[in-house]
């Protein structure tokens, strides 16, 4: 086993990460915190696939060596380090205590090497699991039910990504049990898996800066025109909505509170929606929601929720509603649904004493 063996066996992977890197390192889109997460994993993957390969190498001599127990202790400890990064990447708002229990397990397994804990060879060279030899299996289980968790809690959000995290999810448990049922299954199952799902998921990442306005993360006017043709007659309601105040906020608080005000409504849209409820924000201070399949009833809930989540604000904003009927397209929704916002709008600067054009 040479390192050209190496390089035959793992060219997919290596060309794979090289490409990667390379488009990660001239990315303009991503933040930086996230890019350099990315990187990261990258190069755990690497170096994992490597120590796989050497560890391997040692497992075919016919003499115990004290670099095989090593290089088992840092292959289980990589697989956990990288599935921890995994999480971190699909749901960055992870704190990184969930480092901790990856990091006591890699002591364990390297205390394993004198003690024989989790793992010990006998002779001539065979391998044998301690009595923590199912370790490294529970502790990575416990990961991949905290990512299904995490995927459970966001179920009912309005979130492009579900079904890719999903399949993420599928993989990583896929390549992770599947060779311990099938005879000549390895590493290269998993760190080629994992290194095609984060590819995937980078791609989507950067399609999302199509989608999506970068101020709010809500979805922007050319996704709206999109799903209009999209979803078609699927869309039974639509809501209309427009901040109150927003030019009284940019002339005397600067244009940087107006766009915190923005963002702040934007998240209270995003919360009180479900994924039936698709929001966009279509200009300055205008947002559209298109609920598919929902009823009238639900539309007034939906309403009385965001209006719920507004008041937890310093902010405001005008809101109309209008529901299909026969001979009606979502355009004709719109106009009527943003004539009833433009009523309440009114009644809320005639309250306020404060003239739009003026203010």
């Amino acid at each position: 086993m040479t390192v050209m063996d190496y390089i035959s066996d793992n060219w997919g992977l290596i060309i794979l990460l090289a490409g990667l890197v390379i488009v990660l390192v001239t990315d303009v889109h991503l933040e930086r915190k996230m890019v350099k997460r990315i990187l990261l994993i990258s190069v755990m993957i690497l170096i994992y696939s490597i120590t796989c390969y050497v560890e391997m190498y040692f497992s075919y001599l016919d003499h115990i060596t004290m670099a095989r127990a090593v290089f088992s202790a840092v292959n289980y400890s990589l697989l956990t380090f990288i599935i921890v990064n995994v999480i971190l990447i699909l749901f960055p708002n992870n704190k990184l205590w969930l480092y901790i229990p990856a990091v006591v397990h890699s002591v364990i397994c390297f205390v394993s090497i004198p003690t024989g804990i989790v793992f010990s060879f006998h002779a001539p060279n065979n391998f044998e699991r301690g009595p923590l030899g199912l370790l490294p299996y529970a502790v990575n289980a416990l990961y991949l039910i905290y990512l299904f968790l995490c995927l459970f809690l966001r179920r009912k959000r309005q979130r492009e990504d579900t079904v890719l995290l999903i399949f993420v999810l599928i993989t990583c448990v896929t390549c992770l049990v599947l060779p311990l049922f099938l005879k000549g299954g390895n590493s290269g199952w998993f760190y080629m898996t994992i290194m095609i799902d984060i590819t995937l998921y980078y791609i989507f990442l950067l399609q999302q800066y199509t989608k999506r306005d970068p101020l709010t993360g809500l979805l922007n006017r050319q996704s709206y025109y999109t799903d209009s043709e999209k979803y078609g007659s699927l869309v039974t309601a639509v809501i209309t909505m427009d901040m109150n105040g927003l030019k009284h906020i940019n002339d005397s608080e600067g244009h940087l509170a107006g766009d915190r005000a923005l963002k702040t409504l934007g998240e209270c849209f995003w919360r009180a929606c479900e994924m039936r409820h698709r929001v966009y924000r279509i200009g300055g201070d205008e947002f559209v929601i298109l609920c598919i399949n929902t009823s009238e009833d639900q539309v007034k809930d939906l309403i009385a929720k965001i209006r719920k989540e507004t008041e937890k604000t310093e902010y405001t904003c005008s809101i109309g509603y209008s529901m299909r009927s026969e001979g009606s397209d979502i355009e004709k929704m719109y106009t009527f649904a943003d004539r009833m916002l433009y009523k309440e709008k009114h009644e809320y600067y005639t309250l306020t004493g404060n003239d739009r054009r003026t203010v």
